[in-house]
Formats: structure tokens, C-alpha cells, sequence
């Protein structure tokens, strides 16, 4: 980098509503400019990697909206972890990926259509819903790979990966089948949660995720036993909305429960809980354990399922014992159950054939021979404007509980209650079909093998993670939606049995062939070849020529042992005669030549008929926008896919058991080629760089069908794979189970499906399993950590991962969450062109957010970084710069500030690689604001004097030593600040270095002296005491005094920097002294001269200043003064000389400025 590209002049001329960005961000967006230009992230890549791959999984995000603060602080730990290890010796290869699939984007394509159902969907057509979904989500990636970038990220976002991508989804379906091949996969009925707006059941680490208080009733409610007049036991429950499907209800065998007469009326309940009762004006009547009630009939509270036949009707509406009733703190000591809305009511049911019935369907209605809340929500979103609450539908049953007598006491209770992650919708506790992964069989392994796994910080990992797997249940990863990954699950309809598919390959096994043989040929050589003109509507004509035709003769002869049925051809001269030729040859009847206009050549419209094949190129930036761009009257490279594979499948439906030659042209037989493979662009633009087939070239196109989009690409999603028609070893078709992956499973798929494994990179996956480091918030605890390592342990027997940090959630500066409609927080990119990006990055490295623990995000304290860290030592650089004189770094100079910087500087370095190695970034990162505060306030300030090389040989060594440590701090500073350092290297280095900090070695620990380091933290202490006392006394520091005791004894060395920086004679050691130290503040006439000296000197210096000089600035004084005043200034004439850069001192009239010292008074005139 040359130090004038990185000084160029701001922009002007920019409207007024536009922020002027800092010099700082554009320092930083010149040295991104220059990563650029120089492929610096890919030289890091490319450099000799002497200890092999790091391996770093990075969890994809959507790209549904723009980067926040949650992206930024995680991406900086995924960068700064990652230059480390570079710059240590490692290749390090940063993929990036993208989020594709789930409710989250769902939910999104449900508001922008205004779709509000499934039902909605269902109506909308599946294939356009998911269609608007892909197009939708990717609709940021340009703006996030702008800023990532921006924000000082390297990483590879031109060869992403996405979950939507057809080999990604062949990776999770391997991952699938291998768990279902151990035995690890089951199609299981069961209570689960169930968002009924979304209309699927979400996993327990879902669920976790949106828990929240809410205002709710409580009810307790009679159930009159039958064989005990005006006797009812009492229930209590929290979820009114299920008593209409009560089934039974449970106590506890051991428990004492009480008969209390309350006015007319006996209800019963337990002992312990009959404050329940909300009265002290009751008698107990009778007292027993809960045995007692164990087998009792009671009429149920709504009598809609006593009406309807039901399996297990014989053993409904009696009391059963539960383990799990308890008699605590709430509640009657007795539960209702309705078995379809509770897991352990349902297990309950099972055991005795209690009937598990749903009188609410999968939308959250009440069906509709609920007569009472017919269609009805039960447990609604509130909705302000539609004036619905989630109380709703329990108020009607309150009410009708009361109208029928059994209501008993209603309470206003305010509990946790499950909500969807998503849409925020209640929770229901249902009962359905899901598949599951059984996580309880591998639990044990789990568990020990988050043992071996690095946690930072480590309480996460113990406790919060470690006790969740401890816990873990069986996990449901089947969802009943649209956009997502389908399971690859084939079920015979009769016999219920099922097909696992782990691949593409085992999949097309069980599809229908037509066994027919495909040979795909481009026509002959024609005019427009010769000619090199576009020719691609019939006009006018384009024969064959004469080579043309010997070409087809001869290509005929070595198709005659293909035994060829059937010929197509375009229509166009050039291929009809082609196809003509090859007829007679071959003797195939004219029957058997068949014209489809769907081979005909890309259409590149009227304009560009008979131009050139270069004109047509020109219309395209890159060859990816022949795929995409649409042009009136010109086709892209999809839309010719799209025909030709409709022509292909088409005649492979028609056809069977022939041998097929298809003549087409350069644009449709590559295009052909595409189609079969149901090859997406990436492919498609490999096949291109095979090459087109040359003129008369012909080659055996391989095809079986495949599930595949409206252009004939590969596609996995709904409808078209539920349209591709599978069939049993015996011919009986298959239906595919209709639900997809819970969008975790397929990120916990992400270390294979990012690499297409196994179909792809299988020989050296030991190098990309598993990872050494990944990072993610807190959250992820219950995401993408879990199903990492799940699925890892699972498929392989160990943790994916090694290493982990754990970051907490950035909050607004108030505490509260980060709100768009609050305004309550800085615009990140409107932040970065104020302080620049390395200095949010700092902040929030060096924070306690490295912890797991939530951070309040201050502006004020960015810019608190930038002065701290990048102002100060931006001043250190220009100090350098300012005397630099070529002089080459040298960590080994004698005097013994370099010996001290140089040790501080080991010190740094050694607590950077051990934060670092440890993966905690604070540690790593916070010593760097201590040393750029001992480089500039100590160190520079005590070496000014030698920079300006009154000692030449003294000079060479802090040019030398200055010039070293600001390398070496680059390097330190690189995984952190990397556009400062990587600025910083710039105007440092040598001509031997490296062209970026970020291609460069990190740097070892040489040695740390302790004297050095003891004795200058003295040498600040007794400086520091010496200073109170000056303040004490009412002394200047300009004033000398003359002596300085201290109860130690220092080197020379040591006493002199103390002297010099007090303004003392002398510092004497006087190990008897009580005290620390003792400033003697006698001032004699000598030292008060030399205290009016130096305040002439300073006054001088602010005048320079104010002029505008440069310290390089030679100038001369004239003083007008008193006899008195000219005695100081001849008497300390050569130290003002000096100081002031003056070449003389001349006395006399002067037309300048009046300076005070002490009582004198000076008119100073500075010449140049």
C-alpha cells in the first residue's frame, strides 16, 4: 500500500442528508478496497499452511433482512478466531452458507401474501407459495455481501452454500437414512406442541424458545361421583378449553384427601389443599387416602363424547391413580385429563384404554359437534384491532361450566405459557403423528461427549447445555409445511409400511423407466457456421454445406450401431436436412423424422438475426446473466431448458423401450444436456465449460426422470417432489409422507451438506469433520448446537465441534430488547461510517458479551474505543512518521524505555495467543487498550526528545524499537481491528514483509524481562506520589525543585527517567524515610530562572503552533524584555534554542505576542 492511496481527499460535493463518512471509515474502506484489488483473503488461503486445515463451521443465516447487531457481534467472533489460526500456521477455509427453509421465512411469504392458514396456502397452490418463497428468500444477499465484507469479514461468500440447494437437501436425506438404518428413527403418536396457526408441531427446543407470562384462568371444577349423592370431586386446571374433552380424571393413591360439607353440597379433595376451597366456613366430614377414590365413575363436565362412539368408552369418566399428581402449592390434589392434550394424560390413557379423542382440530377450533364453542379458537393471538384475546375461548366454557352447576371457583392466574417461536401464536399441547429421532438411545453418549468439548464460557456448557442433554427427549423433526427440505419417506398405502431414500440414485431406483436410449446431436456444418452469423429464426436459408454434409455421412456410419428408431429434429433447414440424411442412411422411414419447434436454437430476436455470435455476448455482463437476465425478444439460457426438457419428458412418456436421436443446435443440445442432469446454474455453467458439441458431434445422453421445477432443474421442494410417482419393488406406486424437515435438522446437517456429503468430497472429509471451532449466541444452546450435536454424534459417534464460544444478546442502551418502531439504537452501517467497523468490533470482543452475558450497546462507548485505541495510536503512527528516516525495526536496543516497551510488548503478544488459544476474545483483545495506553501516554512521551536526534545513535534506537512495536502490534491487533492493522502494517513495514498484516506470521513471545517491568512500574509509582505532592504544594511541573527521597534505590538509569519526568535535581534512595516518597519544594533563585525559562519555552511552542509550523520548522527569535528577563533567556539560551527549533535569539524591538513567565514579560516576534 502506498501512503498516498490511503490519503486521499473525502468526497465533497455530497447532499447535506447524506452522513459524511469519518475519515476513519474511509481509511477502512480504502484498505477493503485494497483487500480486494489483492485477493488478500484469498492469498491467506493460499499461503503455505505448514499445520494443515482449521476447520470452522459457520451456522447459516436468512437473508431475509439486513444484518444486525446479533449477525455483527457473531461474525466478528467467526472472523477474529479464524485470522488467528491463519496467521498461526493453519489453512482456514470460511464457507459461507445461507438459511433457506422453515416457519421463519413461511411466516414472512404468509404477510407479504396475505395469507393467514393453511387452508390459505392450500388454496393458493403449494407450488406458488414455495415458489414466492424462494424468490423471496436470497432478497438481501447483495446488501450482506456488501456489508460483511464492510464490517471486516473474510469470508467465502461467492462459493455458498444454500439449504435450499438440491445437494444440500441429498446430504440431509443421507443423513436421514443413516439414523433410520441404526434404528434411530420412528413414525410415533404423541402430545406435542402444536402451533395451530402454523398447523404443525414444533420440537421441545422450539418450544423452549418462546415461553412467556401471561394473564390466564384458572378453574376448579366438580365432578359429581355417581355412586355418592351431592358428593363431587374437585379438579383444577389451568386450560378450561380441554374440559370439553375429558376423558378422566386422576389422584394419587397415597395421598389423604378430605370429604368437606360446604353448605348443601360435599366436595372432595386433598387435606393439604383445602385452603383450595377459598373459605374457613366448612366442616370435614370424612378423611382417606386417594385409594379410596381409585375406580369411582363421575358424570363428566360437558357430556359431547357421551353422545359419540369412541374406542375405550367402557373406561371413560372414572378416577385413576397417577404417579405424577402432586399435591403442591396450587391446584386440589386432582387433575382432569383430556389424553389428547397432555403428555402424561396420555400416557395415563395407554396404560388403562382410556379413549384419546380430539374435540379440537389441528387449526385450534373446537369441531363442530362442540356444539357450545362450535369453530371457536381456544387459545387465540390477541389481536388488538380484532378485539380477540387468548381468554376467550376459556370464558365461554367458564361461562357454561357455571350455567351447568360444575363450576366450583375461577381464578386469574398469571403463568409461563409455551408460544410459537415464530408468529407468536399459543402453544396447544396436542396429540399427533410426528417422526421422531430416538435422542433417549444416544443420551448417555451425548452427554459424554459434551464433556470433551471446550465451552466458553464453561457454565454453558456444564450446566445449561450439559443439563439439557442430560434431559434430552426424543426429537420430532418432521413439520407439517411447505418450505423445507421433504423427508424422504415412501409409504405403501394399504400395508402402512414405509421407504427410507438416502439418495438420489436409491430414489430413481424406485421410479418408472421407459428404457429408452437418448443420443443427442448438433446439426451439421451450415452457412451461419461458415459465416459465423446468428441464425436462430427461420429466415431466408441456412443449408448445410457441402462439408456439413460429408460430416452427417459420416457420423451415420457410426450410428448405424445404435440401431436409431426415431429422429427429431428442430425444424430448422440446418437440422431437418441433417436429420434427413441421417434417415436415408440408416433407412428410417419419414414417419420416424419428427419436427418439435421446442429444439429450434435460442432465440436472440430480430436485432441481432444475422449478426454477430460477439454482439450477442455483449448484451451480458458474466455468463451468470445469460441464465437470469431477461431482454425482450431474447431467451435466457432457463427459458431454453425449460422447453427442451419439457420436449424430453414429454416423448420419454410416449416412447418406450427406443433408441432415440435428438438433432439439435449448439444453445439446445447443451441445454438438453442441462435438463436431463435437472442441472441448476452452477452445473449447467460447468457443463458449458465442457463445451458445446461440434457440428455432426453426437454423444449418448444419460436420463432418467427426476423431480424437477417449471425449468427442469433438480428440485427437491413441494409439490414436484410429491409429483414424482415411486413404486414398490412390486409395482405397487408409494405416497410420500407430506411433511418436511424441522428446519434445525437440516442446520445440524450443515457439516455434510455444505460439502455434499457423501456423494462429494468423501475421501477428505477426516480434514473437514469435525469442526475445531464454531460460535453462536446463547440461544443456539437449544438450536444449532443441540442438533450439531445430535445429528454428529448420532452418524459418527463424537461431538462435531471442539471448541465453542457462547455469546450473549446485544441489547439497546436501556436494557430493553432492540426495537426497529423504539428507534432505540444506532443504525450499525450509519455507526461504522461515524467510528469505523474496527471499532464496534473491539467493543464488543473485549466485552463481557464473550461471556454469555447480555450487553447494554452504548454508542458513547464505541467512541470511547476509537479515542482510547485508534486516536492515540493513529498520533503514535504520525509521531513515527514524522521523524521516520528509513531506519529498519530492531527489537534489541540497550536503552533500557525500548527494553521496558519491548518486554510490555512480549507481554501483550503472550496474553493475546493465550486469550486467543483459549477462545476468550476478552482476554485477548482488552490488553490491547492497556498497551497502546503505555506506548503513547509513557513510552512516546519519553522518547519524543530521542526521535528528534540530538543523539543520532540514540535516535536510530527508538526509530528502530518504535518501528518494531507498531509491526508487532499490527499483528496483534490484526484479528480484531483488522482494517487499522492491516493500515498500520502498511506505513510499518519492511521490504521483506509480507504485502498484508493478514498474510504474516503471528508474532512468538521473545522474552519478558521482569526488572525492566518491576522497576518502570516503580519508576510510575514514585512519579505518580511526586505529582500529588507538587499538586499538594501548589507547584508547576515547569518549576525544577531540587530533590526528589524515596525509600528505595533505584539504578541511574531508573532515577533519572523519575528526575526528568518530576522536574527534580536529584532522586536520592533513603531506605529509612516513612513515607514512599518526599519532594523537597524549596525553590532557590537558580531553579526559579529555570522555572521561568521553561514557562518561555512552552509559551514559544504554543505560539509555533498557532502559526501553523511544522516541528521541522526552523525559525529565529526576537525578544523585546526587561534586563531581568534577558539574564534567563541568555542564561538558558541553548535548552530554548533547542526546545523551540530556533537558530537564534536576538534582542530588541519585536512586533509579536506579550508571553508571562514568572514576573517577567516578553514581547516575542518568531521569523522564519
Amino acid at each position: 500500500m502506498k501512503k498516498e492511496d490511503l490519503n486521499k481527499n473525502r468526497a465533497v460535493g455530497q447532499p447535506e442528508a447524506v452522513q459524511q463518512k469519518s475519515e476513519i471509515a474511509e481509511r477502512e474502506e480504502e484498505i477493503l478496497a485494497f483487500w480486494n484489488e489483492r485477493d488478500i483473503f484469498n492469498k491467506t488461503l493460499g499461503k503455505d499452511a505448514p499445520n494443515g486445515d482449521y476447520v470452522f463451521y459457520d451456522g447459516p443465516p436468512f437473508a431475509t433482512g439486513l444484518p444486525h447487531y446479533g449477525h455483527i457481534l457473531a461474525g466478528t467472533i467467526k472472523d477474529a478466531i479464524p485470522r488467528f489460526w491463519t496467521m498461526n500456521g493453519y489453512r482456514v477455509p470460511r464457507k459461507w452458507g445461507w438459511d433457506c427453509h422453515g416457519l421463519p421465512l413461511e411466516n414472512l411469504i404468509e404477510k407479504k401474501l396475505g395469507l393467514a392458514t393453511k387452508r390459505d396456502i392450500e388454496d393458493y397452490g403449494v407450488k406458488n407459495f414455495n415458489e414466492a418463497a424462494r424468490e423471496a428468500v436470497l432478497e438481501y444477499r447483495d446488501d450482506w455481501k456488501r456489508i460483511i465484507p464492510r464490517l471486516g469479514r473474510f469470508a467465502d461468500m461467492e462459493n455458498d452454500y444454500r439449504t435450499m440447494d438440491s445437494t444440500y437437501t441429498e446430504s440431509v436425506w443421507w443423513v436421514f437414512s443413516e439414523l433410520n438404518n441404526k434404528g434411530l428413527v420412528y413414525e410415533g403418536f404423541k402430545s406435542m406442541h402444536l402451533c395451530p396457526r402454523c398447523g404443525t408441531t414444533l420440537s421441545n427446543f422450539e418450544v423452549n424458545q418462546g415461553y412467556k407470562d401471561i394473564k390466564d384462568i384458572a378453574v376448579t371444577v366438580k365432578l359429581r361421583l355417581l355412586d355418592e349423592e351431592n358428593t363431587s370431586l374437585l379438579v383444577w386446571t389451568t386450560t378450561p378449553w380441554t374440559l370439553p374433552g375429558n376423558f378422566a380424571a386422576a389422584v394419587h393413591k397415597d395421598v389423604v384427601y378430605a370429604k368437606v360439607k360446604i353448605g348443601d353440597e360435599f366436595v372432595v379433595l386433598a387435606k393439604e389443599r383445602l385452603s383450595q376451597l377459598g373459605t374457613e366456613e366448612y366442616e370435614i366430614v370424612e378423611e382417606f387416602k386417594g385409594e379410596k377414590l381409585v375406580g369411582r365413575s363421575y358424570n363428566p363436565p360437558f357430556d359431547f363424547w357421551q353422545k359419540k362412539e369412541v374406542a375405550g368408552k367402557e373406561n371413560a369418566w372414572k378416577i385413576y391413580h397417577a404417579d405424577y399428581v402432586e399435591v403442591g402449592s396450587e391446584g386440589t390434589g386432582a387433575v382432569h385429563l383430556a389424553p389428547a392434550y397432555g403428555e402424561e394424560d396420555m400416557n395415563l390413557a395407554k396404560e388403562h384404554n382410556i379413549p384419546i379423542a380430539h374435540h379440537v382440530d389441528e387449526s385450534g377450533h373446537f369441531m363442530d359437534f362442540v356444539t357450545d364453542f362450535e369453530c371457536r379458537l381456544v387459545k387465540p393471538k390477541d389481536d388488538e384491532a380484532a378485539e380477540i384475546t387468548h381468554l376467550d375461548a376459556d370464558i365461554e366454557v367458564v361461562r357454561a361450566l357455571s350455567t351447568k352447576g360444575v363450576l366450583f371457583k375461577k381464578e386469574n392466574i398469571t403463568h409461563s405459557y409455551p408460544h410459537c417461536w415464530r408468529c407468536d401464536t399459543p402453544l396447544l399441547n396436542y396429540a399427533t403423528n410426528s417422526w421422531f429421532v430416538r435422542v433417549t438411545d444416544i443420551k448417555d453418549k451425548l452427554v459424554e461427549e459434551n464433556n470433551k468439548v471446550h465451552w466458553v464460557p464453561s457454565h454453558v456448557g456444564d450446566n445449561r447445555f450439559g443439563k439439557w442433554l442430560e434431559g434430552a427427549r426424543d426429537w420430532a423433526i418432521s413439520r407439517q409445511r411447505y418450505w423445507g427440505a421433504p423427508l424422504p419417506i415412501w409409504r405403501n398405502k394399504e400395508t402402512k409400511e414405509y421407504k427410507v431414500f438416502g439418495s438420489l440414485a436409491e430414489l430413481t431406483e424406485h421410479s418408472k423407466k421407459s428404457n429408452n436410449a437418448y443420443f443427442l446431436m448438433r446439426h451439421g456444418e451450415a452457412k451461419s457456421n461458415q459465416g459465423g452469423f446468428i441464425n436462430s429464426i427461420e429466415k431466408g436459408t441456412n443449408p448445410l454445406t457441402e462439408k456439413g454434409r460429408e460430416q452427417c455421412k459420416e457420423v451415420a456410419e457410426k450410428l448405424r450401431a445404435e440401431k436409431i428408431d426415431v429422429i427429431f429434429h428442430s425444424g430448422m433447414e440446418r437440422t431437418r436436412d441433417t436429420a434427413l440424411l441421417l434417415a436415408e442412411a440408416l433407412g428410417i422411414g419419414q414417419e420416424n423424422v419428427v419436427l418439435d419447434e421446442r429444439l429450434v436454437e435460442i432465440q436472440t430476436g430480430e436485432e441481432l438475426e444475422g449478426k454477430t455470435w460477439d454482439e450477442y455476448e455483449a448484451l451480458y455482463a458474466t455468463y451468470e446473466e445469460k441464465f437470469t437476465k431477461h431482454i425482450d425478444g431474447v431467451e435466457n439460457r432457463f427459458d431454453v431448458q425449460k422447453r427442451v426438457g419439457e420436449f424430453l419428458y414429454e416423448i420419454d412418456k410416449k416412447y418406450q423401450g427406443k433408441n432415440i436421436l435428438i438433432v439439435g443446435h449448439a444453445a439446445s443440445t447443451f441445454a438438453l444436456r442441462s435438463a436431463s442432469e435437472g442441472a441448476d446454474m452452477k452445473r449447467a455453467i460447468a457443463v458449458r465449460k465442457e463445451g458445446y458439441l461440434g457440428n455432426a458431434e453426437y454423444i449418448k445422453l444419460p436420463f432418467t426422470p427426476l423431480p424437477h421445477n417449471d425449468f427442469y432443474q433438480l428440485d427437491y421442494h413441494r409439490p414436484y417432489i410429491d409429483d414424482f410417482e415411486v413404486y414398490d419393488e412390486d409395482g405397487t406406486k408409494l405416497e410420500r409422507v407430506k411433511d418436511v424437515f424441522d428446519c434445525w435438522f437440516e442446520s445440524g446437517s450443515m457439516p455434510y451438506g455444505q460439502h455434499h456429503y457423501p456423494f462429494e468430497n468423501s475421501d477428505n472429509f477426516k480434514q473437514l469433520f469435525p469442526a475445531d471451532f464454531i460460535a453462536e449466541g446463547l440461544d443456539q444452546t437449544r438450536g444449532w448446537f443441540y442438533s450439531l450435536i445430535v445429528l454428529g454424534t448420532a452418524l459418527f459417534g463424537r461431538s462435531p465441534y471442539k471448541n465453542v464460544i457462547v455469546n450473549g444478546l446485544v441489547l439497546a442502551e436501556d436494557g430493553r430488547k432492540m426495537s426497529k418502531s423504539l428507534r432505540n439504537y444506532p443504525d450499525p452501517m450509519e455507526l461504522v461510517d461515524r467510528v469505523g467497523a474496527d471499532a464496534v468490533r473491539y467493543y464488543l470482543l473485549s466485552a463481557s458479551i464473550m461471556r454469555a452475558e447480555d450487553l447494554n450497546f452504548s454508542e458513547k462507548e464505541v467512541t470511547e474505543q476509537v479515542r482510547k485505541n485508534l486516536g492515540r495510536l493513529h498520533n503514535v503512527l504520525s509521531m513515527y512518521e514524522m521523524f521516520a528516516d528509513g531506519t529498519q525495526s530492531n527489537g534489541e536496543s540497550s536503552n533500557v524505555l525500548d527494553r521496558w516497551i519491548i518486554s510490555r510488548l512480549n507481554q501483550l503478544i503472550g496474553e493475546a495467543t493465550e486469550g486467543f488459544k483459549n477462545y476468550e476474545l476478552d482476554k485477548a483483545t482488552r490488553p490491547v487498550t492497556d498497551f497502546i495506553d503505555d506506548l503513547s501516554v509513557w513510552y512516546l512521551r519519553r522518547s519524543r526528545d530521542r526521535l528528534k536526534g540530538e543523539d543520532a545513535a540514540d535516535k536510530k534506537l527508538a526509530l528502530a524499537t518504535l518501528r518494531f512495536v507498531l509491526k508487532t502490534l499490527a499483528q496483534v491487533m490484526a484479528p480484531s481491528m483488522p482494517f487499522y492493522a492491516d493500515y498500520l502494517w502498511g506505513r510499518v513495514k519492511e521490504d521483506k514483509d509480507e504485502e498484508s498484516v493478514h498474510l504474516s506470521r503471528w508474532p512468538e513471545v521473545v522474552a519478558v524481562d521482569p526488572v525492566v517491568i518491576g522497576e518502570m512500574s516503580l519508576v510510575r509509582e514514585f512519579v505518580t506520589l511526586a505529582l500529588e505532592a507538587r499538586t499538594r504544594a501548589g507547584v508547576k511541573v515547569r518549576q525544577p525543585l531540587p530533590k526528589l527521597t524515596i525509600n528505595i534505590e533505584l539504578e541511574p538509569e531508573y532515577a533519572s527517567i523519575v528526575a526528568d519526568e518530576v522536574n527534580v535535581k536529584e532522586v536520592v534512595g533513603d531506605a529509612s524515610i516513612s513515607e514512599r516518597a518526599i519532594l523537597d519544594t524549596e525553590i532557590t533563585p537558580e531553579l526559579k530562572m529555570e522555572g521561568d525559562a521553561r514557562d518561555f519555552i512552552r509559551a514559544v511552542q504554543e505560539m509555533r503552533k498557532t502559526q501553523g509550523l511544522e516541528p521541522s520548522d526552523r525559525i529565529a527569535l526576537v525578544v523585546k524584555t526587561s534586563e531581568g528577563g534577558e539574564t534567563i533567556l541568555r542564561t538558558f539560551e541553548s535548552e530554548i534554542k533547542r526546545v523551540t527549533g530556533a537558530d537564534a535569539v536576538s534582542f530588541g524591538e519585536a512586533g509579536g505576542e506579550e508571553i508571562k513567565a514568572g514576573e517577567y514579560s516578553f514581547i516575542v516576534e518568531i521569523k522564519r
